[in-house]
């Protein structure tokens, strides 16, 4: 600790003259400074093996700086609030959580309720971000796909009042049926992260639905397209309060569907999935993922999957 402070010391009186003499202010150097020396401090007294993790991540940062550093400038406050809280439900709510069950049936566990809101949260941020960095237009189709990442039924209530508008309605309905390719092919990546298993039951059927979505969408987009610009909501890749409903309705179908199963079996899984998809399809699929070697099998867990997409679609 002595070494630290006084290395800290004489780098940091060093770089400020020199960031003086430079007329450069930047803070990186003294950072990195640091890090190295407590990295090294950690190969020595501690484990070797993540020092040298976090050296090589330490060194990719920094390399990558001028590419972070321009993909800053393009994300808004907003969605740098979100990876914030993004980050403080990864590392700082989730350990604190019970990795057990609370309730008779089994299907009320804190910390796997949080996980998976983590993990949904994950994938819908993720696909914002890359939409608004890749693309760079402002038409329907990305705006469409862009907004099905967070709420594709917000999309196609969007759609549906422009359409009241009198502009011509078969491009929204295009639009709108490509944001429901986005949601099933969502679920698929939910389940691919969470059960692979359940894939050989659903996956085909779910293929099917999500070609059929993209084959008419791309059929009614080819008419003529509205003259007015459609104004697709402004949200957030998440925010909090939608989070936590989220994980509330997430463990009410949780322990609705563990009670339901371990009373009367399979039907009653795939009737609860199916009304949960009216609300939330990523609530009804991990509900029923998440019962998958314990109270259900995985056929039986691709059936209640694949009726919370058709419910939802529909």
């Amino acid at each position: 600790i002595a070494g630290f402070l006084g290395f800290a010391a004489i780098f940091a009186v060093y770089k400020a003259r020199e960031a003086a003499h430079d007329e450069d202010y930047s803070v990186t150097g003294v950072v990195a400074g640091l890090a190295v020396f407590a990295l090294g401090s950690l190969a020595v007294a501690g484990d070797f093996r993540a020092a040298a993790g976090a050296g090589t991540a330490l060194a990719g940062i920094l390399g990558s700086r001028e590419l972070l550093h321009k993909l800053m400038k393009r994300l808004t406050w907003v969605e740098l609030r979100s990876a914030l809280i993004l980050s403080v439900m990864t590392a700082v709510v989730l350990p604190l959580l019970p990795n057990h069950s609370i309730d008779p049936w089994g299907g009320l566990n804190p910390w796997q309720i949080w996980f998976f809101t983590i993990l949904t949260a994950a994938i819908s941020y993720l696909g914002y971000i890359a939409m608004r960095v890749l693309g760079t237009t402002r038409g329907m189709i990305v705006s469409a796909l862009s907004g099905a990442l967070v709420s594709s039924m917000a999309v196609t209530l969007a759609l549906g009042r422009t359409a009241k508008s009198g502009v011509d309605p078969y491009p929204l309905a295009g639009a709108a049926s490509l944001a429901a390719l986005v949601s099933v092919a969502r679920v698929c990546l939910v389940v691919a992260i969470v059960e692979p298993s359940v894939l050989a039951s659903m996956g085909p059927a779910a293929l099917g639905i999500a070609l059929g979505f993209g084959l008419y969408g791309v059929l009614l987009m080819k008419r003529q397209r509205p003259q007015a610009e459609v104004d697709m909501p402004a949200r957030s890749p998440f925010d909090l309060a939608a989070l936590l409903m989220f994980a509330l309705a997430f463990a009410i179908v949780a322990t609705i569907n563990a009670a339901l199963a371990t009373q009367i079996g399979a039907r009653g899984l795939i009737a609860t999935s199916a009304v949960s998809g009216l609300l939330d399809v990523d609530v009804a699929a991990l509900s029923a993922l998440r019962l998958v070697g314990t109270i259900t099998t995985p056929a039986v867990a691709g059936h209640a999957v694949l009726a919370a997409i058709l419910v939802n679609s529909l």
